[in-house]
């Protein structure tokens, strides 16, 4: 089995509580939050404990990559201590067998993973990233197709969303009313926005890339230009020999380019971890009042404050010790916290295929030495399973009701927790009327 833990999910003054409706899916959102950073999964020969401190360090290396945004973290001085040290800060793991093949499943602690990148001056990217919608047209032999959310068995469709998944780069795709467009497709294929920014009014994103993708003579060629997030600079182009490498260039290249504009300096990210926490249904001063003391009160919350208010919605930035895990945890045992999902429906169709289910490997999957600060799995609600050799992937559109506040959410190293507040029938803050 694994180990487990409870997942549910001053001052200043209260503000009044004016009606103020956050953007939904019908609109571009401004930040999606990622599930699975922290959580990955290699290939082992067997359970043995060096085979498994090897996975250890193969696994911790993949999720300081996605982390950090760059790959050259791997090469800074001090990195191979941490890798050796990996078995430090797993929260849980599991080795499971499928078609024969063993694989092990981890889950690093966000907070000791932010930390040690810190130590060796690497930057943090946290949680909560923009959006790209992809507009990709392929030629093959003559013909050309746009990739739409349904390209589920296209090879160039499926290369590029495992790849965002081994960099937690949230891509999606435009949905397949697009596809029979041939105009579209042309302007793609000429990289002429208008249209195509035009089309994409009403699809969640941050940014727009639009990408061609061609074979010239034994290389492929990907070629593309972006709109928004202030990455108009022109056309960038790549070549690879085989489609694999191409696809890893391409999400590379865009991944590491994001990263240098909202990764955290090493400095910020080994300060005292801070997290968003949006609580539902705080009508009133005293609802304000029992959620501030309620917080407080928990024991791994070291202080409370940054608040914001968007009408019955309370957002509470909250400094905390341990793991974030451990945080909720005690927000779990607390009723009157009722963990929710984001409130907007996450992009299902862009995540990463679910593999076959393997059994767990008897005996190897409780972690005796996990951090005390922080044991247990990490694994985010409605996280989905993972492709073969990649990582658990999923992400939901974040609220936010303005430019200012999707800034403040790309700056947040950890993912947005969701709740909605139900005080006690009887107490104060219960009357609604």
């Amino acid at each position: 089995m694994t180990k487990s833990v409870f997942r549910s999910g001053s001052g200043w003054l209260f503000a009044s509580l004016v009606a103020a409706f956050f953007l939904s899916l019908s609109v571009p959102a401004s930040a999606v939050t990622v599930s699975g950073l922290y959580s990955v999964d290699v290939p082992v020969s067997g359970t043995s404990s060096g085979e498994l401190r090897r996975g250890y360090a193969e696994g911790l290396g993949q999720v300081l990559v996605r982390v950090s945004g760059t790959r050259e973290v791997l090469a800074l001085e001090g990195v191979e201590s941490i890798l050796e040290q990996a078995e430090s800060l797993l929260l849980s793991y599991q080795v499971i067998r499928e078609a024969g093949q063993a694989r092990l499943q981890m889950s690093f602690g966000a907070v000791g993973v932010n930390r040690a990148l810190a130590s060796v001056q690497a930057p943090v990217w946290g949680a909560n990233r923009p959006l790209t919608l992809s507009w990709v047209a392929v030629e093959e032999r003559g013909n050309r197709e746009l990739l739409t959310r349904q390209s589920a068995d296209n090879q160039w469709a499926q290369l590029l969303l495992a790849e965002a998944a081994t960099r937690g780069l949230p891509v999606a795709f435009p949905p397949d009313d697009f596809a029979g467009d041939r105009t579209l497709l042309s302007d793609l294929w000429g990289q002429f926005v208008g249209r195509i920014q035009q089309a994409s009014g009403t699809l969640p994103h941050d940014a727009l890339a639009l990408v061609r993708i061609s074979r010239a003579g034994d290389q492929w060629r990907a070629g593309w230009v972006f709109e928004g997030m202030g990455m108009n600079d022109g056309e960038q182009s790549l070549s690879a020999a085989t489609p694999e490498l191409l696809a890893r260039a391409v999400i590379d290249r865009w991944t590491e380019r994001f990263a240098s504009r909202y990764a955290v300096t090493a400095g910020e990210a080994g300060e005292s971890p801070k997290v968003d926490i949006v609580l539902e249904g705080v009508v009133s001063l005293a609802d304000y009042g029992q959620v501030t003391s309620a917080l407080q009160s928990l024991t791994p919350v070291v202080s409370v404050g940054a608040s914001r208010v968007r009408g019955e919605r309370l957002t509470a930035e909250v400094a905390f010790s341990g793991e974030l895990d451990q945080l909720q945890e005690y927000l779990a045992l607390d009723p009157r916290f009722v963990a929710i999902e984001a409130p907007e429906e996450p992009l299902a169709e862009n995540r990463i295929p679910s593999a076959d289910g393997g059994a767990a490997e008897p005996g190897v999957a409780d972690n005796s030495t996990a951090p005390e600060d922080g044991s247990g799995a990490a694994d985010a609600p409605g996280q989905e399973g993972s492709a073969e050799g990649q990582t658990p992937f999923s992400y939901q559109p974040m609220m936010a009701a303005d430019e200012t506040d999707a800034e403040q959410a790309f700056e947040s190293l950890y993912e947005v927790l969701y709740y909605r507040w139900q005080p006690a029938p009887g107490a104060s803050g219960d009357n609604r009327n």
